[in-house]
């Protein structure tokens, strides 16, 4: 007896295809775990591919427009459990009609790559791998833990704190609240060097309860996370962006650190903010999402004083200490970029044998070519974008698609001597502080000095 599987891939087609799914086959498979969920390999065209599982039954419509013996047969099933359920495939269709991409796309982006599960190990639990903290808070810290687990309503929380101001702590112990009702928690920051960070910090705290997703994790070892996370043997999940789709069971609560970075949003299709993932979960499985930043993002704080979400306030520093002293200097009549105050301020710590560091985000020498004849801006043919100059690789770059061309001795457009730059990166910034500073060591680190040598 047959059976039949709809099924869905990772391509820019909005639809599912109907597989058959053989008698050898079905002898192979477990008849008490759903191949819903499932990967498998199936005949498309004249390819061999990997779709999902995502409906399966054994009869077909009565109004299908083919016979049976014409549905292609697959080749096998790849998985022996199920890899996702129907609140993936839930979320799935969402981000499919609100980021504008296919439902298989959606997936291939929620879902790990990998080998067979079989062949991929999975970690002990149990509860006594949970450890308490015994933190004392400050009263800040105490008033925004009883606010994220008061559930007094369904607005997200926003802890507002400067540097050093004890944020981690406060998801900790509300992390800590979350696990011991039963429930489950998604914690998210921006970067991997972040993701290590935290991870210790909870790990130590939880145990074996913690898991890990992240980019630098084999495919076999992310998709033994994720198998660990979907039969509940991790109940606390930490990684970057594309953490957000741990298959988690009974979600409790939510964490976005560092709220404002640009890194959760992705930049390839399907183009999703994993903070509208986590409100899109959060808001399913009724639970409280939890974003934290000394500097949020606008539409955040937008929300905030709008008052869609609730924000808790922490002011001062655990550790004591006073706030960094900021100055605003105006550059107007300034003969370069360093203004005479900051050249001011270096010699002192030179004196005093201390260091300076200066910071800019943006790298080459200058960022902006232009004729004062004509107007001309020099572009990049991709992008559209202003190209930079490298003074030292003598070339005009595009830092978007690395493209790249020879400074013009003249305007490509009317051939105007009269052509210029302006702006400045960190290659003019080391020209300028070599000049001001001559018997100073410096040293430029970006990734056009780094980009070859091991640090």
């Amino acid at each position: 007896m047959n059976q039949w599987i709809e099924v869905l891939f990772n391509l820019p087609v909005n639809q599912a295809f109907t597989y058959r799914i053989p008698e050898t086959i079905i002898s192979e498979i477990s008849p008490d775990i759903s191949n819903i969920g499932k990967r498998v390999e199936v005949p498309f065209g004249s390819r061999k591919i990997t779709g999902f599982i995502i409906q399966e039954s054994d009869r077909l419509p009565e109004d299908f427009s083919l016979t049976p013996e014409a549905i292609k047969p697959i080749y096998r099933i790849i998985d022996a459990e199920p890899l996702f359920g129907r609140q993936e495939i839930h979320l799935a269709r969402w981000m499919a009609s609100f980021y504008l991409c296919s439902e298989g796309e959606a997936l291939g982006t929620m879902l790990p790559s990998g080998k067979k599960e079989s062949e991929t190990g999975a970690f002990s639990f149990s509860d006594s791998d949970f450890l308490p903290s015994g933190h004392e808070l400050s009263s800040e810290q105490k008033l925004a833990v009883e606010g994220i687990l008061s559930g007094t309503d369904e607005r997200s929380v926003y802890l507002y704190g400067i540097t050093g101001s004890g944020k981690t702590e406060v998801f900790l112990q509300a992390a800590e609240a979350v696990l011991s009702s039963g429930k489950s928690i998604i914690y998210l920051v921006p970067e991997i060097a972040l993701t290590h960070q935290v991870a210790e910090a909870v790990i130590q705290r939880f145990g074996n309860m913690a898991a890990l997703l992240h980019s630098e994790l084999t495919n076999s070892k992310r998709l033994s996370e994720w198998m660990r996370i979907r039969r509940g043997e991790a109940r606390i999940v930490i990684g970057a962006r594309s953490a957000v789709f741990a298959p988690v069971q009974n979600l409790g609560l939510i964490i976005i650190d560092e709220e404002h970075d640009g890194s959760y949003k992705s930049g390839t299709t399907p183009r999703y903010h994993a903070r509208q993932i986590a409100m899109r979960k959060c808001a399913d499985a009724r639970c409280t999402l939890v974003m934290g930043s000394a500097t949020p993002s606008l539409d955040a704080w937008y929300q905030i004083k709008t008052g869609a979400i609730r924000m808790f306030r922490l002011s001062s520093r655990i550790a004591g200490g006073k706030e960094p002293e900021i100055r605003i200097v105006n550059l107007s009549g300034s003969d370069g970029a360093l203004s005479e105050t900051l050249i001011s301020e270096i010699h002192e710590a030179k004196a005093a044998s201390r260091q300076t560091i200066l910071f800019l985000n943006r790298r080459g020498f200058t960022h902006f070519f232009h004729c004062n004849t004509c107007g001309y801006e020099m572009k990049c043919k991709n992008c559209s974008v202003p190209l930079t100059l490298h003074r030292k690789k003598n070339s005009m770059k595009c830092h978007y698609c690395g493209w790249q061309t020879q400074p013009p001795s003249a305007c490509p457009e009317c051939g105007s001597l009269d052509i210029g730059y302006a702006g400045f990166g960190t290659e003019f910034i080391e020209n300028e502080v070599k000049r001001a500073f001559p018997g100073f060591t410096v040293q430029r680190i970006d990734t056009d000095s780094l980009g070859k040598k091991k640090i």
